[in-house]
Order: structure tokens, then C-alpha cells, then sequence
């Protein structure tokens, strides 16, 4: 694998270079922020480990960028100290493909970028035979160009929560599994850890945050299921 590695911490990026260098992978390694955009959108890697944390551009704030600006779709797996779900949240909605926290098993870490390198760069599969949208309630997904809004408005959704909400929105009639998730997004190598959980709660604050009406519902101990409540038609109705 080609990595590139953008770390302040110079014991860990020592510790991760030599880990991976040792097993015949390349490591081209950066300690600022700034430094690690120019990099990945310069030059082509396989992954990118980046820190949250990092001097003259923080991580979100980087991927972020590599993202929505860039249009560098190369897999990122972002570590950091912050084990909150709201903080695996905004990494993922800044367009992370995985997230470990320190400390980690360096073991633990190359698993996860070979999978991350494994995994197809296309995003969800387009039936051009079908409808271009799926529309429920006031949002609407265009199958095409893999584009949402809700009630007008643009929704900005990083390639994980795209995935799940394409499928959720094929499967209105139905509770879609955790295990369905995990299979299309991880097929059999499901991260440590509630990744998933992370995903979703990112996938409900982008369609849900500020509207009324609630369109994505846990069903607990079961999966997830997004469409509107009988509650929710009768008052509109009332």
C-alpha cells in the first residue's frame, strides 16, 4: 500500500511508518494539516491515516476539503484521542471512510487500511432501469447523481451516509437490518466498535436536524427503518 500519513505526534507517526514500511507498504508521512492537502491532492495513495488534531489545518477541516473541494475520494481513516460518538459523528460527516482512537494495536490498524484499500472507490450502484428518484415525504434522492435535499434544500451526505441512505430510501416498506448495513457497507470485515451507530447518527442530523417531522427511526435491537409515522400523517392532515 501507498499511506499517507499526516501525524503531529512524532513517536506515533515513527511507530506506524516503521510498522508498515516493515511489512513492504510505502509511508509518506507529514505532521502539518496544510502539508497533508497538498499532498493527497497531488499525488495518488491507496489510504490516508489522518490525526484529528494537527497543526495549520485540523483533520476535519482537511478531509473535509478533500472531499467537497477537491473531489479526492481516496480512502481516509482519521485517529484520534476522542472517543465521543459525536465526535466519530463529524468525522464521518466530513467524509471519514473509518475512525481509531489512541491508543491503538498497530495490528489492529493495517487490518483496517488493507480493507480500506480493498474497498471499490464507486459509491452505490445505479439501476439506470429504474426511476432517477426516490422520493419519501419532502426528500428525494436522485439516483443518478447521487444528490439530495428535503423540502428544497441541499443535503450534504459523505460517500457512507449516500450508501445507507440510498438503501434505507429503497427499502421504505421495510426495517433494514444493522446487518444489511454492515454487509454493503464493510461486506465481511465490520470494523471494531459501533461504527455503524456513528454513521447513522451523521445520516439523521443531515435529513432530520431542523424539520419537524422525523423521517429516519431506530428500531431497537433490530436496524433502522426512514419513512413517516402514522402520527406524523394524521397531524399533517389535522
Amino acid at each position: 500500500m501507498r499511506i499517507l500519513l499526516v501525524e503531529d505526534h512524532q513517536d506515533i507517526a515513527e511507530n506506524i511508518s516503521d510498522y508498515f514500511e516493515a511489512h513492504g507498504d510505502h509511508v509518506e508521512h507529514t505532521s502539518n494539516g496544510v502539508t497533508g492537502l497538498q499532498l493527497a491532492r497531488s499525488q495518488p495513495y491507496d489510504v490516508i491515516v489522518l490525526d484529528l488534531m494537527l497543526p495549520g489545518m485540523d483533520g476535519i477541516s482537511l478531509c473535509r476539503k478533500l472531499r467537497e473541494e477537491a473531489q479526492v475520494h481516496t480512502p481516509v481513516l482519521m485517529l484520534t484521542a476522542k472517543d465521543m460518538l459525536s465526535d466519530k459523528a463529524a468525522g464521518f460527516d466530513a467524509g471519514a471512510d473509518d475512525y481509531l482512537v489512541k491508543p491503538f494495536s498497530l495490528l489492529e490498524l493495517g487490518l483496517r487500511l488493507r480493507a480500506l484499500a480493498r474497498r471499490p472507490v464507486t459509491i452505490t450502484p445505479v439501476d439506470h432501469t429504474a426511476a432517477h428518484h426516490i422520493i419519501v415525504a419532502d426528500l428525494k434522492f436522485d439516483l443518478n447523481t447521487l444528490t439530495a435535499e428535503r423540502a428544497q434544500r441541499t443535503i450534504k451526505l459523505n460517500p457512507t451516509t449516500r450508501r445507507l441512505l440510498a438503501i434505507l430510501m429503497q427499502n421504505t416498506h421495510r426495517v433494514v437490518t444493522r446487518e444489511e448495513l454492515e454487509q454493503s457497507l464493510w461486506g465481511n470485515e465490520v470494523p471494531e466498535g459501533d461504527v455503524l451507530r456513528a454513521h447513522m447518527h451523521a445520516l439523521r442530523a443531515a435529513i432530520d436536524r431542523g424539520f419537524t417531522t422525523r423521517l429516519l427511526h431506530t428500531i431497537h435491537g433490530i436496524g433502522y427503518r426512514l419513512y413517516v409515522t402514522d402520527s406524523d400523517i394524521a397531524g399533517s392532515q389535522s
